[in-house]
């Protein structure tokens, strides 16, 4: 039997990637009761890392004695600071195999068969759409032999649903698939990562005050009196610390605050976290001014070595694209970053491709484990200034920024672009509630 010991959790990140070739990477087991025979079964706990997404605790019951069984998936980091909506086009039957997480607070949704799993009905698990579906089944199933004594009106119903999403299995016509988390802790797999899914639409929103409520959050607490001294003249001469816990090992610790001004453009908010326990360092940028009349879209072109230390602001809004590869991150993926071209690429290949523990063992495929080394590669070229691309910042928000080394002239491989934002980018901002009657979309 394997335990999680102190060691293992201070000082140490208990997250491992999925590896086939590491002996140290086996599930955590430990005894537990079985609440169907009330005998001792055995719990098997994995903390891992999904690609693209974040680390999650799976576990697994098993009773030896009743052959209960039963499993379920849970998120190991923070609630995230905004929901997230996946609008899925299933189109063929390889689509039933992409990987879903659903956390517990999760609603799943098939308009076209007027189908809902309602949040908080079920356990968080880690499937495919084709498992979503064999499970919406199985429990829709279990009740009829009850129904059908009790009433068969009622069965015969339910029955004739069952067919309608067995049905769907057969990918016979195109259906949508809708899981909107409030918490954030939801996924749904690209497969044709880094590249973006055409398939998939993947939105973010604010949580209402119900949501709130709903995750435990505490909502309309009084914020207390700040202090005389604590005015905005004094936060930009002064580092702020406040306690926060370490979003890898969940221990106490210490974030930095500071207002910094970029010249030729506005004042950011740079909020940097270390844990002095397991060493994680985490640095996150967010906009010092409100949201900007009109979007923004930056794009530079990358000729060498040099275009890699200009500074770059990527607020949490901006989406990254390289059209040269056909790469694109979408909006929150990397969270708000003040950093340099080369902090930015650098960020992106370790997203892709360094911390994929599908590249390794025996869950990788061959063709995708190719694809992503070899657009690893070519980010290594793009930094070595061996390959000429265009790097663009696409910011609903207005909020992104590159340096210009010509300033204040015009940058001759740099254009900015203003345009007004489509409805949808309002919707994401959470700006359509200010939106005036006349607003016409692009």
């Amino acid at each position: 039997m394997s335990v999680i010991a102190e060691d293992n959790v201070r000082g140490r990140d208990v997250f491992k990637d999925i590896n086939a070739d590491d002996e140290d990477s086996h599930p955590t087991e430990m005894e537990s009761l079985c609440m169907s025979c009330y005998e001792n079964g055995v719990t098997r706990l994995l903390l891992t890392r999904i690609p693209f997404f974040r680390e999650v605790i799976i576990s697994s019951f098993s009773c030896p004695h009743c052959n209960e069984a039963n499993s379920e998936i849970q998120s190991a980091g923070r609630i995230q600071d905004q929901g997230i909506c996946y609008t899925l086009k299933v189109q063929s039957k390889q689509d039933l195999n992409r990987e879903v997480v659903k956390a517990d607070s999760a609603a799943v949704r098939i308009p076209d068969v007027e189908f809902e799993i309602p949040a908080y009905t079920q356990k968080g698990s880690l499937s495919t759409i084709e498992g979503l579906l064999d499970r919406a089944v199985v429990g829709l199933e279990q009740e009829q032999p009850a129904r059908r004594a009790a009433d068969p009106e009622v069965a015969q119903k339910i029955d004739e649903f069952i067919e309608k999403l067995k049905k769907l299995k057969e990918v016979e016509e195109e259906f949508t698939l809708i899981v909107e988390d409030p918490s954030g802790n939801s996924f749904v797999e690209n497969p044709v990562a880094p590249q973006k899914d055409a398939a998939l639409t993947v939105t973010r929103f604010k949580r209402t005050a119900q949501q709130d409520m709903q995750l435990g959050i505490a909502a309309g607490e009084e914020l207390e009196e700040e202090p005389a001294g604590n005015d905005l003249d004094s936060m930009r001469n002064e580092v702020l610390q406040f306690n926060t816990n370490c979003p890898e090992c969940n221990l106490p610790a210490s974030t930095n605050m500071k207002l910094v001004q970029i010249p030729h453009f506005k004042e950011v908010i740079i909020m940097a976290t270390v844990c002095d326990e397991c060493g994680h360092r985490t640095n996150e940028v967010k906009s010092g001014g409100a949201t900007e009349a009109l979007a923004t879209r930056i794009t530079l072109r990358l000729t060498g070595p040099s275009d890699m230390s200009r500074d770059l602001l990527k607020s949490e809004t901006c989406s990254v694209l390289i059209p040269e590869l056909e790469f694109e991150l979408g909006m929150a993926a990397v969270g708000g970053k003040f950093t340099t071209v080369e902090g930015l690429l650098v960020d992106i290949k370790n997203l892709i491709v360094g911390k994929n523990p599908f590249l390794c063992g025996d869950s990788s495929f061959e063709d995708r484990v190719d694809k992503l080394k070899l657009f690893g590669k070519k980010l290594d070229k793009i930094i070595a200034g061996e390959m000429d691309v265009h790097l663009v910042l696409d910011d609903p928000a207005g909020n992104s920024y590159i340096q210009n080394e010509y300033a204040p002239d015009p940058d001759p491989e740099m254009t900015i672009e203003k345009y007004t934002r489509t409805f949808e980018q309002n919707e994401d901002l959470g700006l359509n509630d200010m939106i005036t009657e006349g607003y016409e979309t692009q």
